[in-house]
């Protein structure tokens, strides 16, 4: 009896063994039709053959680099096209810069993105959380219709209560207030903040990346996006989430080094797009907004939009960055506290360099992600040898999302990593407007005055088991 029942456990054991592995082989297959790299191919092959226990879930969970589900919603919206939107998408493209004044690189944004560069905008550099926080607040106060919110991180602190205030003190006044969020990036703000807006009419919603039948154990994407918008009429777009830190006050962190800008004029109503399509996935509700492009009084600038995000048809952010660093003639400047590049853009910056190009990388002395941080120290021999220069920021945490080049800049949350370019929804500003391109070019000047140049020695001199430490940490780049 006994020697029959562990044959027979044996024998259970056997095909929950050949089960897993037969998942396993099923699931390789639909990893060498979807995911988007060979490489990622290769190494989600060998896992889920090898161990499949582990490598099917992890799959299911991050392997997905696709977010089917926006996808589908998107291809829905177009077909329903209704005659506003038509209108919409007229009065934008009728606001072009004329072929004299169009950026070099309109035609290829405008394919990535579906929105037009427009001119008769202005804008506001926005340095660190103070200023940013003070012109929200200013034109949350001054606001005559709605305002619509969105962040990665809202915490429910000083800073977050602050903003709640302000947003339940407009509700009640008939300014319709709608705020979206991201449930992982806000994974602890808790249910009595959403409940006290709610109460008072504000519509919040999580971004729901979970939504739907087939996205159950979707938890890899993240909507990574951070803008206001006041009646159509003012933006805000930039690196803060809304928290303490990110006015410097948490005494972990020290001073937070973060740049936000603020848009007035056309380029308003396609980050109003951007955001009426998130809330759109979250709510299946498109409320009524804005949508008459005014030229700006103060200032005629060319702005361009480009929302990026793995709904997309192409790697939009990717290309982005490739063409920009590809294309650079004078300078490529580029400060981003996540910087884990993989090798095309390592490849990219190199040739820049070679090319003669002005290249500099901004990153901050310490990260608070331990990979990035150790990974960051091995890119240094590579990038050392073809010129390109990397400064290590040590006057507090930057956080900034910015790049220069040549004679056009852009403000965004992207930042320079497999996540953002892949895996999160993201925003990015341009601006050709010569006073813009200036105020940033002064603001990079200013942070590279506060930080000190890295070197190939950085890395090379370091001890056997840290250099063995930030390589092992760089395989992980495409989940950092």
């Amino acid at each position: 009896m006994l020697l029959w029942l562990r044959r027979h456990r044996k024998s259970r054991r056997a095909l929950l063994i050949g089960l897993c592995h037969l998942i396993g082989a099923w699931t390789s297959i639909h990893a060498v039709l979807h995911v988007r790299t060979s490489q990622g191919a290769i190494a989600w092959v060998v896992s889920l053959n090898t161990f499949p226990y582990i490598a099917v879930p992890a799959y299911w969970v991050f392997g997905r680099s696709n977010f089917e589900g926006y996808v589908s919603l998107r291809r829905h919206n177009k077909t329903e096209l209704n005659d506003a939107e038509r209108k919409v998408a007229h009065d934008l493209f009728a606001m072009r810069p004329g072929p004299a004044d169009e950026p070099a690189a309109a035609t290829l944004l405008e394919k990535l993105a579906k929105l037009p560069a427009t001119r008769g905008n202005h804008t506001e550099l926005l340095i660190d959380g103070e200023a940013t926080f003070r012109s929200i607040f200013e034109a949350i106060q001054g606001a005559h219709d709605y305002v619509l919110v969105q962040f990665y991180i809202l915490h429910d602190d000083g800073l977050g209560r602050r903003l709640k205030e302000a947003l339940i003190a407009r509700q009640r006044e008939g300014i319709r207030c709608y705020v979206l969020y991201d449930e992982i990036g806000s994974h602890d703000l808790p249910e009595s903040y959403v409940s006290e807006l709610r109460a008072a009419g504000v519509e919040i919603q999580r971004f729901n990346t979970r939504k739907g039948d087939a996205n159950r154990f979707q938890i890899n994407f993240r909507n990574h996006r951070k803008i206001v918008i006041v009646d159509g009429r003012t933006a805000f777009v930039g690196g803060h989430n809304v928290g303490d830190e990110y006015l410097g006050e948490d005494p972990k962190i020290g001073p937070w080094r973060d740049t936000h800008v603020k848009v007035q004029g056309p380029v308003v109503l396609c980050v109003q797009i951007a955001w009426l399509e998130d809330w759109n996935w979250a709510t299946s509700q498109r409320p009524a907004l804005n949508w008459t492009p005014v030229i700006s009084s103060a200032e005629d600038g060319i702005a361009f939009c480009l929302p990026s995000g793995p709904a997309d048809e192409f790697e939009t952010c990717t290309l982005f960055f490739l063409h920009a660093i590809a294309s650079a003639k004078k300078r490529v400047w580029i400060a981003s506290p996540y910087f884990v590049p993989d090798e095309q853009f390592i490849s990219a910056l190199q040739l820049a360099a070679l090319r003669g190009v002005d290249v500099r990388i901004l990153v901050p002395e310490h990260a608070d992600n331990q990979l990035v941080y150790l990974s960051g120290f091995t890119f240094l021999p590579e990038l050392e040898k073809a010129g390109v220069q990397t400064w290590r920021y040590h006057a507090g945490f930057l956080h900034e999302k910015a790049i220069l080049v040549d004679d056009y800049c852009g403000i965004g949350t992207a930042n320079f990593d497999n996540r953002s370019f892949r895996l999160n929804f993201e925003i990015t500003l341009l601006f050709s407007e010569p006073s813009t391109v200036h105020a940033v070019e002064s603001m990079f000047a200013a942070d590279f005055a506060r930080s000190r140049r890295a070197t190939a020695a950085d890395f090379t001199d370091r001890s056997w088991g840290f250099r063995f430490a930030a390589r092992l940490s760089r395989l992980m780049a495409p989940v950092q």
